[in-house]
């Protein structure tokens, strides 16, 4: 299998919607608006790194990256999110391969770090850790976990950009 990961272009957008759409579908834990998401983070220019996977010239995967607050005022942390894996290709490495592309590229741009919400088994391997000094909102710590790039942790509460509570009524009032 020949995975392509790439940075989007303007061709990708509907793919990418799909895409995330059908990989959240019978996600458990969310309230599948996170093709909604993506399209608000581009909309208002803090989709940071947008890249897809592509295999036999189709679009199979997606990873956003966005920038985040932190209340200590640390800067150039980021939140990896949502990550897409189309339903007949989850389990064969792609979202892993997205993984890989979206840390390179951020430790590339020299950001400090990078957060994000999932299941600790599965991104425990690309080095997340629950950090206690990080907190989100809402969430168990166990599930918000953090990887610093350098060896500094900042420390206090983080937000997400605010697209993060998009919808597809939201969206369609916007256009």
């Amino acid at each position: 299998m020949s995975v392509v990961i790439r940075n989007e272009t303007g061709a990708d957008v509907a793919a990418i919607h799909a895409v995330t759409a059908a990989a959240f579908l019978d996600a458990p834990h969310t309230d599948h608006t996170e093709q909604y998401i993506v399209a608000a983070l581009r909309e208002s220019g803090a989709l940071s790194i947008s890249l897809v996977a592509e295999l036999h010239g189709e679009v199979v995967g997606h990873v956003a990256v966005s920038p985040v607050t932190i209340s200590d005022e640390a800067t150039d942390w980021y939140g990896l999110g949502p990550i897409s894996v189309r339903p007949q290709n989850q389990g064969s490495g792609i979202g892993a391969a997205l993984m890989e592309g979206a840390l390179g590229r951020l430790r590339e741009l020299g950001a400090g770090g990078c957060v994000l919400l999932g299941d600790p088994a599965l991104y425990s391997r690309f080095g997340f850790r629950p950090q206690p000094q990080l907190v989100l909102a809402d969430v168990p710590p166990e599930y918000f976990q953090a990887l610093p790039f350098g060896s500094s942790m900042p420390e206090g509460v983080v937000k997400y950009h605010e697209a993060f509570g998009a919808t597809g009524s939201s969206l369609m009032q916007e256009s």
